[in-house]
Parts: C-alpha cells; sequence; structure tokens
C-alpha cells in the first residue's frame, strides 16, 4: 500500500527516479532543505512498499490579504507510477492544507509545453490565469502558465479571473 508521509532529509537520496523527467525542475540541495524546514506540512512524498519515493509534492503558504494562497512549488511522479491519480492525489493533499491556512487560492507554475500536467490540473478545477513570459530559462527557455484554483475563502473565484496580457518574470513576486 502507498504511503502519503512527510519528506524526511534522507529522501533527497532516494528521489532521483522522480526528478529524471524533463519536465520536473531540479534544485540544489538547501533549496529542498528550505521547503522541508519552513513549510513541513507542505511537502509530502508517496512511498512505495518496497521504499523507492512514487512522486513527491513541495509547495507553501505565501502571499497577504486575499493574495494569501498556497503555491505548488514541485510536483512530480515516477514514471513507472504515472497514470495511477497519484498527482491528482498529492494536488487534493497540497489543496486541502491550504484550505487549513485559510489559503485563498492555490497556484502553480507549469511549462506552456507540458499539456499533460496542464489536462490534469484542469480536470482538477485549475484555470489559467496568465502566462509568464521568459519564466523557464536555461536548456530550455520556455513561457510559463501561472494556474489557480479558488478555495472556500474565494468563493466568488475572483483569484480564478484571468488576465487578457501575459506577464514577464521579472514582474512576478
Amino acid at each position: 500500500m502507498t504511503t502519503l508521509r512527510p519528506f524526511d532529509p534522507m529522501d533527497l537520496f532516494k528521489f532521483n527516479n522522480v526528478n529524471l523527467d524533463i519536465n520536473t525542475e531540479t534544485y540544489g540541495f538547501n533549496f529542498y532543505l528550505h521547503y522541508m524546514i519552513n513549510y513541513p506540512e507542505y511537502y509530502q512524498v508517496a512511498e512505495h512498499p518496497n521504499g523507492e519515493i512514487m512522486a513527491y509534492v513541495m509547495g507553501k503558504i505565501e502571499g497577504r490579504d486575499n493574495n494569501w494562497h498556497g503555491h505548488v512549488t514541485a510536483l512530480s511522479v515516477a514514471h513507472d507510477y504515472r497514470r495511477l491519480g497519484l498527482a491528482a492525489y498529492m494536488m487534493g493533499f497540497l489543496e486541502k492544507t491550504s484550505e487549513n491556512r485559510n489559503a485563498y487560492f492555490v497556484d502553480l507554475f507549469v511549462r506552456v509545453s507540458n499539456t499533460v500536467a496542464i489536462e490534469l490540473y484542469k480536470k482538477l478545477g485549475y484555470v489559467v490565469y496568465r502566462t509568464i513570459l521568459g519564466y523557464y530559462t536555461g536548456e530550455r527557455d520556455e513561457d510559463a502558465y501561472d494556474m489557480r484554483k479558488s478555495l472556500s475563502r474565494d468563493p466568488e473565484k475572483l483569484a480564478m479571473i484571468p488576465l487578457n496580457h501575459p506577464v514577464h518574470s521579472r514582474d512576478v513576486d
């Protein structure tokens, strides 16, 4: 049976099978530790009974006033464990965590070319709020979609009303 549990520092040495995907952003050791220390309730792994990491979600709570929201920093599922509902389950976990923190919405950034993820997020109730020009840099420079889903604190779904123009990555806080 799959176990959803908090991320442990030793998981940093066991989750390469999850991070090998071309659409998964990888970060430095200190970045992962920062999230684990500051947002432990937002940092979870799905573990197979054999101890293998199947998936993980990393996020945080940020903003102020009606921009107080949960943010999905990373969600990735190992290739061998896709199409099992793990991504949807982990997103639900992060949304519930954000509800418990009284957030207005949850947002995430996704590569515009990652159509599989975009379709999943749409099925989960997310909308494309805006396009962020030049968000991803490096080997594969690319724009991102900022996708959002309102939570119960935003019953009129104001956070999901799309902007009618793109923004540049330097203007995103």
